[in-house]
């Protein structure tokens, strides 16, 4: 997929020596096409990792992605240098008149603290309010799938016995669902994470849909209102040596940390880590942005918002079941 970026983004070059196809604004101007305008939420402190990350699992479809990256106002990032957030980023009082094909809203390092005490909460629901009647289909990752299903779905997260941390099987529960088109009968998934989901909650909601779980894990991938809202409970995205990062940080903290599960060979730490969810990441990103591309209309504002989209009230599908190819 030709992502559009701006042209002196830094990740950009990365994936380029990657062999990724991304597209600069000047040659994109050239194409006589409608790109998909995808907006990511960046809540995660190493912001050009997560931009790094996403763009990378966003690089398997065939039409143009023009991404725009956000920030919240009520909180300043002190991992990520101002240059880049104001050459990159912008704001939601800049784009709230806005329509978008999809969003992701990342996670963030916040999970053990109650919703309402985080700093930027009020912003956050502001936005998520938002994506209900100007994004087609919103994809929330890891604290933030926690914090969606929270906030739209009325779900608690329960504080686990110790940290979730490893690479996890999880059974895909229905194939003939759009984003898991394609998908084996398990893949594997980065986990990282102190809390978990009331799992009876979700299972008693009738507008929430499970559609991959894992035995140790819980629901995976969680799917609402026809796919116009997903939960994803860990890190699809994740490159090799993010939980290694993470791993040897809490290290260095003191936290006596858990060697991550299913991660290093023969658990070994000072292996290179096994690199087993790229495939399976890749297919559910594509499989995302081909239902956001068949779903939405080719302009943009006459978007349907979900609570008058006659599919998502009668929780229909917005495409038939599809036999796997």
């Amino acid at each position: 997929m030709p992502i559009l970026v701006q042209n002196d983004l830094p990740a950009k070059q990365i994936l380029e020596s990657e062999n990724i196809f991304v597209m600069d604004e000047r040659r994109a101007h050239t194409q006589q096409i409608r790109p998909l305008k995808v907006c990511i939420l960046n809540l995660m402190p190493l912001k050009e990792a997560t931009e790094l990350d996403l763009l990378r699992v966003l690089s398997n479809f065939p039409i143009q992605v023009q991404v725009t990256f956000l920030k919240v106002e009520s909180y300043e990032s002190t991992h990520t240098t101002p240059s880049h957030l104001n050459r990159f980023y912008t704001v939601f009082s800049e784009i709230c008149d806005d329509y978008f094909d999809g969003m992701i809203i990342t996670g963030a390092p916040v999970e053990q603290m109650p919703f309402e005490q985080v700093d930027y909460w009020e912003e956050l629901t502001k936005i998520m309010t938002w994506t209900r009647t100007h994004v087609f289909s919103t994809l929330h990752i890891c604290w933030a799938s926690q914090a969606g299903l929270y906030y739209h779905h009325g779900i608690n997260k329960v504080l686990l016995p110790k940290k979730l941390s490893g690479v996890y099987p999880h059974r895909v529960l229905h194939r003939k669902k759009m984003l898991m088109r394609g998908m084996d009968d398990y893949f594997w998934a980065p986990q990282s994470r102190y809390t978990g989901l009331d799992e009876a909650a979700v299972a008693a909601n009738p507008e929430l849909y499970v559609v991959a779980a894992g035995e140790e894990t819980g629901s995976c991938i969680i799917l609402a209102y026809a796919s116009r809202q997903i939960f994803v409970t860990g890190h699809t995205e994740y490159d090799r040596m993010e939980l290694d990062q993470e791993y040897r940080r809490d290290v260095s903290r003191g936290l006596n940390p858990d060697i991550p599960v299913n991660y290093y060979p023969d658990d070994d730490p000072s292996k290179e880590p096994v690199l087993s969810w790229r495939s399976s990441s890749n297919c559910i990103y594509t499989n995302w942005l081909h239902l956001v591309y068949q779903g939405t209309p080719y302009d943009l504002s006459e978007l349907t918002p979900i609570e008058e989209d006659s599919y998502t009230v009668h929780h229909e599908k917005v495409f038939p079941e599809q036999e796997d190819c």
